[in-house]
């Protein structure tokens, strides 16, 4: 029985023990196949890969979001959001007529249109006006005259908006973050016919005659309004606004006449004889010398060496004047006359150089007048602490007082100080401020300075003698006008290289009987032959306002 089962050959089907208890069981599915269990080393290699895979995208993720962040973020808005100026539009300046004198218009080129500044052709404005210039790529500035000065006031507020871009750079979406605020207008004192008038007529004299340049101002003495205020030469300023042509621009640069130099506020220069009415005021007030005492002008007066008796120091007269008073001192000019109420002279004490210091500060030299207008010089009164500071020479002598008697030496004014002085003349002391723009949020009250403790008594003296200069002295020019003058002269000696020069004075006030306007003129390095100065540009200048401005000249 045994052997049978030993000998029995199996089934291959008898393997698959389930094959006949399982329907449908394919028992040849794992035919030809042989299986081999998966290694180890084979997941830790997958692992690894995928560690490293992400520690690397990881990184890459704290690099973008913590290293450079900021930067991505700054360059998604700055690609999306833009915030961009809006330019406020620039007030316009008016002269006191209403005359346009600096405008906004529109250029376009190139299919772009942009809002350039615009002035007046007139000439002898450029110094008042100034100009502009560009500061930033979307900001423009004043750079000389009012338009600097009342920056603030012309150039308004720019505004700001806030711009959306799409993807293809193209405007998705705009906000108002901020409205511009437009310039304020401004309404000038100065009236432009007179004011280019008198600077052709200074023009034409200083072409014609030889002189270096010019500068005139006249004023009106109740308000302290400026009419005209003018330089010559000056520049363009529409072409310095806009920046061509550049040789033009070059040309001012060079000149030698230097046209960026607005004399008529930063020129200094010595006064000359048109300081003698403040020290002749001087003079009475300090009771050096009575107006009827007469003083001898044999054309010179000498004092003697007190380290070479044998040589003698002389100080010139223009010429021998014989016996002068005040009043005639004034009106020729008598240069003997006041070397001795200034610095003295055999029975008269003089002032002294101290004395003439406190009354030229009184009548505003060597300061500021505070007009509205940048660059302003002070100018110098000579005294010995001027003197040592500015020269080799540190000994003040008396020949120093003598000049400064004069108006010469260290002496150092500018052409409005001159005409606020005579206009202080023409008030008996009262001193005004002068000022360009007429502010029409005020009742136009004079900005007032100070009434110099002077007795009118003594103004009357010495405005007798500048009319009497125009009746019979060296103002006659102005004489026969129809229109009653008061005046004084002055020419100041300058040295240039051994050559000679002068510089012509002249100051005055109208209607002498009831003053309204008061002036002063300067032509500067001129020939000391020319006889043709500052009273013939202040004929011409008072023969148009008699004609085209008469409203000025009376009340």
């Amino acid at each position: 029985m045994s052997k049978r089962l030993n000998n029995r050959t199996l089934d291959p089907d008898e393997i698959f023990a389930d094959s006949q208890n399982i329907p449908g069981f394919d028992k040849y599915q794992f035919e030809g196949r042989l299986e081999k269990p998966i290694a180890k080393s084979t997941f830790t290699s997958i692992n690894f890969c995928f560690l490293f895979l992400g520690g690397l995208l990881l990184s890459q993720i704290i690099y973008l979001e913590i290293v450079k962040g900021e930067i991505y973020v700054s360059k998604s808005e700055t690609n999306y959001l833009r915030a961009l100026s809006i330019p406020s539009t620039r007030g316009i300046i008016y002269d006191r007529n209403g005359k346009e004198l600096a405008w906004n218009d529109s250029l376009t080129e190139n299919g772009n249109t942009e809002v350039i500044r615009s002035y007046s052709e007139m000439p002898g404005l450029g110094h008042i006006l100034g100009y502009i210039g560009i500061i930033t790529a979307d900001k423009i500035a004043g750079k000389d005259g009012i338009e600097k000065k009342y920056e603030d006031v012309l150039a308004g507020v720019m505004g700001v908006k806030l711009v959306e871009m799409d993807s293809k750079n193209q405007v998705a979406s705009e906000s108002m973050l901020r409205p511009p605020v437009n310039g304020k207008n401004i309404k000038l004192t100065i009236d432009a016919e007179l004011q280019s008038d008198l600077y052709n007529i200074l023009g034409s004299v200083v072409r014609e005659r030889g002189f270096g340049g010019g500068a005139g101002v006249i004023l009106d003495i109740h308000s302290g309004e400026t009419l005209a205020l003018t330089s010559y030469p000056e520049y363009n300023s529409q072409i310095l606004s806009r920046g061509e042509p550049e040789d033009i621009i070059k040309g001012y640069i060079n000149n030698k006449q230097k046209p960026f130099l607005n004399r008529a506020i930063s020129g200094l220069y010595p006064p000359g004889s048109i300081i003698k009415p403040m020290i002749a005021l001087a003079a009475l007030t300090e009771k050096i010398i009575s107006s009827e005492k007469q003083i001898f002008s044999a054309g010179s007066i000498s004092l003697p060496n007190p380290f070479f008796p044998e040589l003698k120091s002389v100080f010139m007269d223009w010429k021998a004047h014989g016996w002068v008073d005040m009043r005639r001192a004034l009106a020729i000019s008598s240069n003997v006359y006041f070397y001795t109420i200034g610095g003295g002279y055999e029975d008269v004490k003089g002032l002294g150089i101290s004395k003439i210091d406190k009354y030229a500060n009184l009548f505003g030299f060597g300061a500021k007048t505070n007009i509205d207008l940048d660059r302003e010089e002070e100018g110098m009164i000579p005294s010995p602490a001027t003197k040592a500071l500015n020269t080799k020479d540190p000994i003040w002598r008396i020949g120093d007082t003598y000049h400064a008697s004069i108006g010469q030496g260290d002496f150092q004014i500018t052409p409005i100080q001159a005409a606020v002085y005579a206009a202080t003349v023409a008030n008996n002391g009262l001193l005004l401020q002068p000022y360009v723009v007429i502010d029409d949020s005020s009742d136009q009250t004079p900005k007032r300075g100070k009434t110099l403790a002077i007795p009118p008594e003594y103004f009357k003296i010495v405005k007798e003698g500048m009319r009497l200069a125009v009746l019979e002295g060296t103002a006659q020019g102005l004489s026969g006008l129809g229109i009653d003058v008061a005046a004084k002269t002055g020419t100041a000696e300058l040295e240039s290289n051994a050559t000679k020069l002068v510089n012509s004075w002249l100051i005055g006030f109208l209607p002498y009987n009831n003053p309204r306007i008061a002036f002063s003129i300067l032509l500067e390095r001129g020939k000391p032959t020319n006889l043709i100065g500052g009273v013939y540009a202040g004929r011409q200048l008072l023969e148009w306002m008699l004609i085209h401005t008469p409203q000025y000249l009376s009340r």
